[in-house]
């Protein structure tokens, strides 16, 4: 079965580009596009596309603020966002990820990353950009929120400890599996366990958490 793609973006040329990019690969079908987020938000609630890719700046409603409406942590049955921007500034990224989203790409990533992203998104992981990653978890890891990290009430295993950290590096599932010899469907247990002890929904919320509570330090 396709994944299913919405796309929005205030550029025509670079949405048409986009579409048509997700549409030549084999397994995604692009059902809708979006000039603005207003519009997007409106065309994804009513399609409910397996994967929306939103730009961040847009016009009537930033993409950021997409997101939130259909991933945000308030919404009972949220949908996969990837976000995609030019332009590589923090408050961007984590404002994103902090809205729900599940990857974050620069538009100059290329067709090979994006395709991945829409893939592990749809898949309910989470992809950024790698040129992204570590450095925006450690910026607002000392941005002061850590003092505001509830710590989970069923403490943490050992071996979660471990996976957790993995994660947070940005690993695979088969990376973490082959780095702590340890099963793939044992990865998956644990990934399990973690987001249900952390209330996180993916993978970056997981990595989220690793910085903001020090396990990166």
């Amino acid at each position: 079965m396709n994944v299913r793609v919405v796309v929005a973006d205030d550029q025509e040329i670079v949405r048409t580009g986009l579409a048509m990019i997700l549409d030549a690969q084999p397994g995604i079908e692009v059902v809708g596009q979006a000039a603005d987020g207003r519009q997007a938000v409106a065309l994804a609630r009513r399609l409910r596309p397996d994967v929306c890719l939103f730009d961040i700046r847009m016009p009537e409603m930033d993409g950021i603020e997409a997101t939130r409406l259909l991933a945000g942590p308030d919404v009972a049955d949220p949908l996969a966002v990837v976000v995609i921007t030019t332009f590589d500034l923090d408050e961007y990224v984590h404002g994103a990820l902090k809205a729900g989203a599940r990857g974050f790409l620069l538009k100059d990533a290329g067709p090979e990353l994006l395709v991945q992203a829409v893939h592990a998104a749809a898949a309910g992981d989470a992809l950024i950009a790698p040129n992204v990653t570590v450095r925006l978890l450690a910026t607002f890891a000392a941005s002061g929120s850590r003092s505001r990290v509830a710590q989970p009430f069923v403490p943490l295993t050992a071996r979660e400890e471990e996976v957790l950290v993995t994660v947070a590096r940005g690993r695979t599932n088969a990376e973490i599996a082959d780095e702590l010899h340890i099963s793939l469907s044992t990865v998956k247990t644990h990934l399990g366990s973690l987001m249900d002890k952390l209330a996180a929904r993916n993978r970056v919320e997981l990595a989220m958490w690793a910085y903001e509570s020090g396990r990166m330090d």
